[in-house]
């Protein structure tokens, strides 16, 4: 029997650490080449880690929302044959392995203890850690899956007895924080329901939407259906914010310490442009459905061609703006995990059809948890929008690098002035934002105003 080490791979674009998402591995578990061992995340995108080699899980470094450098140890596995470690002096090979563990993944909360043989594994110095021997490391492993951040904890399958049976309610100390995800969370708040008193039957004793159905079900009392008894409710949840949560909240802290916004909103009348863009689904429908998206995309193309200041990146460290001749156009994206911007790249070269169909493939992979890196990044100037959703105006923040965002408010009918005659109208507002430090206030209203006009005459769009 050999030791083998797992170590934090080069994920390449200059990546110097990566976060742990989620563990799919415990200690003592026997695991197959090619299982899932971690998820890890680096610039929104969350990669999964395959196991190299099988074997027996000796120990698991890190905790779930931990960074980890490049290069540094995340599994010692215990292999038939050498492994790619020597074993210590005096180490014993005959030692016993320590027992299998349930085949389930450890809890993605923070801190909570990873199962192990009569202790918890944790950052501190394990037997052969920081030491060179042989001037042997781990193979370098190959990023061969792309994991859904957030996605739900399955069990890998491997025979084991017990497996896919429901776990029983697990006894929790009195007092003790329920454990459960944010979904269910906000489920039992608005069913007026204390987690506190509902048993849990997933890892752990997390609570779980069926187990809220099995506690419904059992109550006497009215459910939330009827009108519920007011009651106090106390105590206060503890969130730690990791994974994409954390990249977000601190990319949008940089946007707003290190760029000096400024909003401009002007309203549109998309009366016409929606009368066309019934014409051309009714018309067109084998071709695919055209949103209100794929018009704007087309608009922005042709307006930074009059004001190419707007379409680049800002190295504010170098002193240096990289305005772009290509038109990559981030589109931010919520999705169960938090906001994404997938990119759709040299949008310049799409028509209608084709830049409906490749959001359409973006936003689907993003929601999915399967957009890459190279699908995330690269962007020259973003869209954002919130559909039926997107109130009157907004102040988006921009999206750094970037020096503009270009954002999109809910069509409503109002009436308007036309001709000296009050008329319902198809109206739309557009807010926006720009870094000041690059584009001027002038700039910034001549370059609204120009998609304004495109919006307003879609004609336009399709002329030179």
């Amino acid at each position: 029997m050999g030791r083998y080490v797992v170590r934090l791979p080069d994920i390449g674009e200059g990546t110097t650490e990566a976060e742990i998402v989620a563990w799919h591995v415990a200690v003592g578990q026997e695991i197959r080449e090619e299982d899932p061992l971690v998820d890890i995340m680096t610039d929104k995108a969350t990669v999964e880690l395959p196991a190299p080699v099988g074997g027996t899980v000796l120990a698991i470094n890190g905790n779930p929302g931990e960074k980890r450098a490049v290069g540094s140890e995340l599994v010692v596995l215990d292999v038939t044959g050498a492994g790619n470690v020597a074993d210590l002096p005096g180490a014993s090979r005959s030692s016993k392995p320590q027992p299998k563990q349930p085949l389930t993944r450890p809890s993605l909360h923070a801190g909570h203890p990873l199962p192990a043989s009569g202790e918890r594994v944790g950052p501190a110095k394990r037997e052969g850690e920081g030491q060179e021997i042989n001037g042997a490391g781990a193979e370098v492993i190959s990023l061969a899956r792309i994991a859904g951040e957030g996605a739900e904890l399955r069990a890998k399958s491997h025979g084991e007895a017990g497996e896919g049976v429901r776990q029983m309610p697990s006894a929790r100390r009195f007092g003790a924080k329920p454990l459960a995800s944010p979904a269910v969370r906000r489920r039992a708040w608005d069913l007026g329901i204390e987690l506190q008193f509902v048993p849990g039957t997933g890892p752990g004793g997390r609570i779980t939407h069926q187990d809220l159905d099995t506690y419904i079900a059992s109550r006497s009392q009215p459910t939330a259906a009827s009108a519920p008894a007011l009651a106090r409710r106390d105590g206060v949840d503890e969130v730690p914010i990791i994974g994409l949560r954390r990249a977000i909240a601190e990319h949008l802290q940089q946007s707003k310490r290190q760029i000096p916004h400024f909003s401009y909103i002007e309203e549109v009348d998309v009366t016409a442009l929606e009368e066309l863009r019934a014409q051309l689904n009714a018309k067109h429908e084998p071709r695919g459905h055209l949103t209100l998206l794929p018009f704007l995309i087309r608009a922005i193309v042709n307006a930074v061609a009059d004001h190419p200041q707007v379409n680049a990146r800002y190295d504010d460290s170098a002193g240096v703006l990289h305005r772009h001749n290509a038109v990559h156009i981030g589109v931010a994206t919520q999705t169960e995990g938090g906001l994404l911007v997938p990119v759709v790249g040299h949008a310049e070269a799409l028509d209608l059809w084709q830049a409906a169909a490749e959001l359409r493939r973006l936003t689907e992979t993003a929601r999915a948890g399967k957009a890459t890196r190279d699908e995330l990044t690269g962007s020259t100037i973003t869209i954002t929008s919130l559909g039926a959703l997107g109130g009157l105006a907004a102040t988006p923040v921009i999206n750094y690098p970037e020096v503009a965002i270009v954002g999109v408010n809910r069509i409503a009918e109002r009436p308007v002035v036309r001709d000296g005659q009050i008329a319902i109208r198809k109206m739309m507002n557009l807010s926006s934002s720009f870094d000041h430090r690059i584009v001027d206030g002038w700039e910034a209203a001549a370059f609204i105003q120009r998609i304004k006009q495109l919006l307003e005459q879609p004609a336009l769009l399709f002329i030179g």
